[in-house]
């Protein structure tokens, strides 16, 4: 059975293949005693910055177990571990009519279970392939020509497609593994599956997203662009069919939905046909950005070194009196802000890194949690107009043009009249007082919260810090209410899944809920359920 090491601690300038040496060293093991030897996890202690270290845990196999126990049974860093048995699936017959709606992580990792069991479906996309997609929102970014069907939010690969390519999650879920070597297998940097921070980056996600098609198109997938869903059609409280573009029907038994968290019109659809919707909290907030070598130096004590990544952070703060709060929401190391708006007159801002980080600006979202109080609407969409306010008051403060407003932070909160903003935002900035584009509760909250940042992070308030409106798009303001079967509690046979649905929070989650309703799906074709 294999056993696994944790709290294996190395300095950060030591490189991976050290973690082999010292473990050879600190069981007074031979090299032909060791066998099998892999790297489950590696992450960065930093709390200490005259010794910055990494932590590794190892999984590995002695030629002798039975005296290795002997001798270290009792190490508490030691466990013994059971050999996990490989996935298998069975190949299943049928003739089900499948249809995914969404190419984001959910929809994408929907199909590729589907296809492990042998099935295939149609997949329809709203947006443009990811190449032509990169075209699109290169020319809304350097001309503020906007796309509504192909853009940050819309488009092969989802949103995450324009983001840092996280693959951290809290979701505990056995699937977690597949994900990741699936990631792999396309092309993704192998050491996503031990790092304990691990990221893609948006450029090789690109790419991964790119080979992930291909492969589905080899398995008999069917895959449709630039096509969007517009009605669904019920036999009773069965669905039947679909409706593209308001004109095109198409049959269907399994109708997996993934539509990503910015599909308004889909929302709205769906509460015409009664299919149960309720509103969901979610932040609002604005992008902050800070030379990255002032983070390293507030991390690590230092510039980067050799062995070190670009420094990250994650803060968090509340206040007990008003019960509002503020945190930090998909920090970007070595990133850009991103001008993410899907709909005309709007402006909405995301953050975005490529794999090597290595841009000099650090940016994350600092959000405030809404709620059903804030929103002063019965309709299960008061979120979805809730956004729309506010970034529509962002696009006028920006000009009228797509571009965002943009305050120095000593300026926001009221330490000074500075107006040096320095923003990679594009198509560009226009400075602002972004008192004008955040309800009075989050912008006084936000004006604590950094302050309780800065006692945190010593030297996070500074001139050189620019504030970026606005981001709301941190997560489905809807839930498609559904079930323990993961069904839609209005409707059979409709399997509402991923961010969009209300169900996940990044691409590992929406990753999983996909595969979740993969599952469920071959089980009932199984069982004869499929019709």
């Amino acid at each position: 059975m294999p056993l696994i090491l944790r709290n294996l601690a190395l300095d950060f300038r030591e490189n991976e293949h050290s973690a082999r040496e010292k473990l050879l060293a600190r069981f007074s093991l031979g090299e032909d005693e060791l066998g099998s030897f892999r790297i489950l996890r590696r992450s960065l202690d930093a709390r200490k910055k005259s010794s910055i270290k990494y932590i590794y845990t190892i999984e590995f196999a002695v030629a002798d177990e039975t005296a290795f126990l002997a001798r270290f049974g009792n190490d508490a860093d030691i466990q013994v571990v059971e050999k996990k048995q490989k996935q298998s699936f069975s190949r299943i017959r049928g003739d089900s009519r499948i249809i995914i709606v969404g190419m984001g992580p959910a929809g994408l990792f929907t199909a590729m279970r589907l296809s492990e069991f042998g099935l295939t479906a149609t997949i329809v996309e709203r947006g443009s392939p990811v190449e032509e997609r990169l075209r699109d929102v290169q020319s809304f970014w350097t001309k503020g020509v906007l796309d509504p069907e192909s853009n940050v939010q819309f488009g092969e690969g989802g949103a995450g497609t324009f983001s840092d390519g996280k693959l951290t999650t809290r979701v505990r879920d056995d699937n977690m593994e597949y994900v990741l070597e699936k990631f792999v297998q396309f092309g993704a940097p192998p050491e996503i599956i031990y790092l304990g921070k691990p990221h893609i980056g948006t450029d090789r996600l690109r790419r991964v997203i790119r080979e992930i098609r291909r492969n589905l198109e080899d398995s008999g997938f069917e895959i449709m662009f630039r096509r969007k869903l517009t009605d669904i059609v019920c036999r009773g409280e069965r669905l039947a069919a679909v409706t593209l573009d308001d004109r095109d029907e198409f049959s269907c038994d399994f109708l997996v939905l993934a539509p990503g968290h910015s599909a308004r019109d889909t929302y709205e659809m769906l509460l015409r046909r009664q299919i149960r919707l309720e509103s969901k909290p979610f932040a609002v907030g604005l992008r902050i950005e800070h030379p990255q070598e002032l983070i390293n130096r507030i991390q690590y004590g230092t510039p980067v070194n050799s062995g070190l990544p670009a420094a990250d952070y994650a803060l968090a703060f509340n206040n007990p009196g008003t019960k509002r709060s503020l945190y930090s929401f998909c920090m970007c190391p070595g990133g850009v802000v991103v001008a993410s708006s899907s709909e005309d007159g709007m402006v909405v801002c995301n953050g975005m890194s490529n794999y090597m980080r290595n841009s000099p600006f650090a940016n994350s979202a600092l959000v405030v949690p809404v709620g059903e109080r804030d929103f002063h609407g019965q309709s299960p969409l008061a979120g979805v107009e809730f956004q729309r306010l506010w970034e529509r008051k962002a696009f006028l403060a920006g000009g009228g043009n797509y571009f965002a407003p943009a305050q120095n932070l000593l300026a926001f909160l009221g330490q000074s009249r500075s107006n040096v903003v320095a923003s990679t935002y594009r198509p560009g900035v226009r400075e602002a007082d972004l008192r004008e584009v955040l309800p009075d509760y989050v912008t006084e909250t936000m004006r604590e919260g950094i302050c309780y940042f800065d006692r945190k992070m010593r030297g996070f308030i500074t001139e050189e810090a620019t504030l970026t409106g606005i981001e709301t798009r941190t997560s489905a303001p809807v839930r498609i209410v559904r079930g323990d079967d993961l069904q839609s509690v209005s409707l059979e046979g409709l399997y509402p899944v991923g961010e969009g649905a209300g169900y996940a929070g990044g691409i590992m989650s929406a990753a999983l809920d996909g595969i979740r309703a993969a599952d469920r799906i071959a089980r009932r074709i199984i069982e004869g359920k499929g019709a």
